[in-house]
């Protein structure tokens, strides 16, 4: 197998980057119309922790982690590498060594559609990370493969220099060119959802805040007391 390593793509501006970065993966999807969520299946090693940042993507082998070691030397501060294989693959191919080679060039994180190993390593370090499986499975390094093409995980689409937020919840990945807009779309959805928790504080219901009870009633649903609803006298 052949394969290219890109140099130098076009990335999302670092501001944009950074107003990203303030808020959650499910604000940011929602922002886009429901769009740009990797699978439920990628998961943090880590908690409580939110990254976002411009994607190096990798497009590999299974089993074998040559292409990771080329992608190293792509990335650069404020980086997140983005990992697939050209078919599935559960195998350790990321750990606490290239953590530390990443995280010496100020990478922010790296999202594996693989396996990942020294996950208690990683953590003490400090390095963020979301894989699809936990595994000490060792790799090879035999097979050449891609780095800074576009790569597919779980269906969405992941090009070099896409915006990559993680955090508890999952990853999103945002297009490089609709970043900003996002920003401003994720900004609008945080505030509207800010005054709905204070109306929700004060006692308000969604059904009455979302216009919902008219929905019941178009959809049928019918309020009946107990007694009503069960025949027993009361």
């Amino acid at each position: 197998m052949g394969g290219v390593i890109v140099t130098n793509p076009p990335k999302a501006d670092a501001e944009d980057v950074e107003a990203l970065a303030a808020f959650g993966v499910a604000t940011v999807s929602e922002a886009m119309g429901r769009t740009g969520l990797l699978g439920p299946s990628i998961r943090p090693v880590q908690q409580g922790v939110r990254v976002a940042g411009t994607a190096v993507t990798v497009l590999g082998w299974p089993g074998d982690n040559l292409m990771i070691h080329a992608a190293v030397e792509q990335c650069g501060a404020g980086d997140i590498l983005v990992v697939t294989t050209t078919s599935p693959c559960t195998d350790g191919l990321f750990g606490e060594l290239f953590a530390t080679a990443l995280q010496q060039r100020g990478v922010r994180g790296v999202v594996l559609n693989t396996g990942i190993r020294d996950t208690q390593e990683l953590r003490d370090m400090g390095f963020a990370a979301w894989s699809r499986a936990v595994s000490s499975q060792g790799t090879v390094k035999a097979t050449g493969g891609s780095v800074n093409v576009p790569i597919a995980i779980d269906g969405q689409v992941v090009r070099p220099g896409d915006v990559i937020v993680a955090d508890d919840d999952g990853v999103v990945v945002v297009p490089r060119e609709k970043a900003r807009e996002t920003a401003q779309q994720s900004e609008a959805r945080e505030a509207k959802e800010a005054a709905t928790r204070a109306a929700f504080l004060e006692g308000q219901l969604g059904l009455d805040r979302y216009g919902l009870r008219d929905t019941l009633k178009q959809l049928g649903v019918a309020y009946r007391t107990y007694e009503e609803y069960t025949g027993a006298e009361s």
